[in-house]
């Protein structure tokens, strides 16, 4: 049997959705699966306002296709732009090559439309790609730079007046972005913010329509609270190099306009021959199939496709929900082919929309029932990105997500106000670092040296050290088996109770001896007073546990020396700073299992604490995690993904 040949036209989020789900429900013996984009990177388009407002790098919303589709060994990628299309001959026509088709999905995505306004494409800005956002954010430091040296004040007024058209989604992130950046620009350039103005100029009598009414006028309460000024109903017939013009014939003085007003499906399109509806976008059925060219197997997905669900005139909105799933339905329609089974009717279920304004301020509504306003709505956000990787199936990206929201950012510009940026000097953590490995080093060679001297190795191993035929955990049942197998049980069970400690700072000798005495709560050592364990026994669930992982006797003195080694580890990999986070996550969970043996103090609490601190990338400041992390990424990410390159399809 043939394979079937599928070409995806678009690495958009329709292009990407289709592409992942193909090559999950079609097996490499039954097709090949090829996705052609003009990039060889997926864009992030909803975040594209993050970039063009100065909070992130580019590559924080720029996906590389090869790590996108590593795994898929059934998927090659092209980069290269789609020129034509033969309907009859079921060719795909590039700049570079022919691509035959049996199934072919056109998700070219959308482009902006600027409705004819006389002087949007000569002196506005759209946000609609990457190279959209970074020339925004070009223009903006230049022209901030040249404002903050200009000496004539309405000059530097207009220079400082930033407009964005357009109270969508797009529009309204924009000028949330910029109501956050212009404190870093005015500090950078010794303004001062008051001198900047932000503008919302907007056509229709509302803004943020997707969305609740309620919803919507939260957002505009916090705009206007902000200094955000809006123009509602006010739409703008001309743009100049230095002011637009509204309807009404007023003018706004400025050099930045942003247009977000409208989007059109992408004029690259057009020459295709396919049915074209208003905007430029291409009719199909419920199928998603392209109008009159049903038997020609061609599907039409994402900001392109126009298809009027409720037949009330109305298409598909041009949003990432949409786009995902009629990519969904013509991906679910091809397989449908080819195993010969029964075809799929397109069926919204839109899950509802956010919007952010600004890194720590948004609104959402969930299903038309759940809304939410300010920090919640952006934490939502998050998770609703978060899963969209999950549903990429991209751990890589998702990771890289949280790093670059969380964790890399600077000026104080995400949910946690700062408070999770890792951009610290993690070198004054060196000293901690080597303290604290050097105590865990201290406390398990004592287990191993035992009453011997540490000068003298033939005295190791010997009473006092872990790694005699004594148990040293305290557990009931593995001291009623020293008891009932051994001659001088009593004394043997004593023995092995006072030899109990934990990994630095467990029962000793001494505390045994003054077990009868009152013990006292404190987080530090008083002179005289007995310290308090955490635990003064094991809770049930967690006996029951231990029973399990240490049945009996020899199980439990492999366990001792077992942890002694481990703990030896631990040490030396927080001294030299090789896998410091890993060996801090797991002084964390030992700890945690001495505590709840009753093998830990209070007093010794402060070893958990100590260890989160030290996941902040200590082993990268004077040690070996600074070259063994980066080799280590480089190696595994090239083996399991390859090796991302700029153009693909190219031997």
């Amino acid at each position: 049997m043939a394979k079937e040949k599928i070409v995806v036209v678009g690495a958009g989020y329709a292009g990407v959705a289709a592409t992942k789900f193909l090559s999950k429900k079609l097996k490499k013996d039954d097709a090949e699966i090829t996705l052609i984009d003009r990039h060889s990177y997926h864009t992030m388009m909803t975040e594209l306002h993050e970039v063009a407002g100065g909070r992130v790098e580019p590559d924080a919303v720029q996906y590389d296709l090869q790590r996108l589709f590593a795994r898929q060994k059934n998927v090659s990628l092209v980069t290269d732009t789609v020129t034509g299309i033969d309907k009859d001959k079921k060719i795909v026509t590039t700049k570079l090559g022919k691509y035959p088709f049996d199934q072919l999905i056109i998700g070219m995505g959308g482009e902006p439309n600027d409705f004819g306004t006389p002087g949007v494409k000569e002196h506005g800005f759209t946000l609609w790609s990457m190279e959209d956002a970074i020339k925004i954010r070009k223009h903006i430091e230049d022209t901030v730079a040249k404002a903050a040296l200009e000496p004539d004040e309405a000059t530097r007024r207009a220079m400082l007046t930033f407009v964005v058209c357009g109270s969508g989604f797009t529009g309204i992130e924009m000028i949330g972005e910029l109501m956050e950046w212009k404190n870093v620009l005015a500090k950078e350039f010794k303004l001062r913010p008051e001198e900047f103005t932000l503008m919302v100029v907007e056509a229709l009598p509302t803004i943020l329509n997707m969305l609740d009414r309620k919803d919507a006028e939260k957002a505009e309460r916090f705009m206007m609270k902000k200094g955000i000024q809006l123009k509602k109903g006010a739409p703008i017939t001309e743009v100049t190099v230095d002011h637009i013009v509204l309807k009404d014939g007023s003018q706004v003085p400025t050099n930045t306009l942003i247009w977000t007003a409208g989007v059109k499906g992408t004029s690259d399109a057009a020459d295709f021959g396919l049915e074209a509806a208003r905007g430029q976008r291409l009719y199909a059925n419920e199928y998603m199939q392209a109008k009159g060219y049903e038997d020609k197997d061609i599907y039409i997905v994402g900001d392109l496709v126009h298809y009027e669900e409720k037949g009330d005139g109305r298409p598909t909105p041009q949003i990432v929900q949409a786009a995902e799933q009629t990519a969904h339905t013509a991906a679910a329609n091809i397989v449908a082919k080819v195993k010969n089974t029964e075809k799929h009717e397109f069926k919204s279920n839109y899950q509802g929309f956010m919007v952010s304004i600004g890194s720590k301020w948004g609104v959402a509504n969930l299903m038309d029932k759940v809304h939410m306003a300010g920090f919640m709505a952006i934490v939502m956000k998050h998770i609703v990105n978060l899963k969209y990787f999950f549903d990429m199936r991209s751990g890589y990206y998702m990771f890289q997500y949280m790093m670059h929201e969380f964790f890399h950012i600077k000026n104080d510009r995400n949910v946690t106000r700062g408070h999770s940026s890792r951009y610290g000097n993690v070198l004054w953590s060196v000293p901690l670092r080597v303290f604290y490995g050097s105590m865990w080093l201290i406390e398990s060679s004592k287990k191993v040296v035992g009453d011997g001297h540490y000068l003298n190795p033939t005295s190791w191993f010997g009473d006092g050290s872990w790694f005699t035929d004594k148990v040293v955990f305290p557990f009931p049942w593995l001291q009623e088996q020293v008891t009932t197998g051994a001659s001088a049980a009593g004394s043997h069970a004593a023995e092995a109770t006072t030899a109990a400690t934990g990994a630095a700072g467990g029962a000793t000798d001494a505390a045994a001896a003054t077990a009868t005495q009152a013990t006292h709560f404190g987080f530090s050592y008083a002179f005289g007073e007995n310290p308090m364990p955490v635990f003064e026994k094991m809770p049930h669930w967690f006996s029951k546990i231990m029973e399990v992982m240490m049945p009996n006797q020899d199980v439990a003195l492999f366990m001792q020396k077992f942890m002694t080694f481990v703990e030896i580890g631990i040490a030396l990999a927080l001294i030299f700073g090789l896998f410091t986070w890993l060996a801090s996550a797991a002084t964390i969970g030992l700890t945690i299992v001495f505590c709840l043996s009753g093998m830990f103090y209070w007093v010794n609490i402060w070893f958990i604490f100590v260890a989160f601190a030290l996941m902040n990338g200590s082993g990268r400041a004077l040690g070996l995690d600074r070259w063994v992390i980066p080799w280590i990424q480089r190696t595994v990410g090239k083996w399991w993904y390859g090796t991302p390159r700029s153009i693909y399809g190219k031997k």
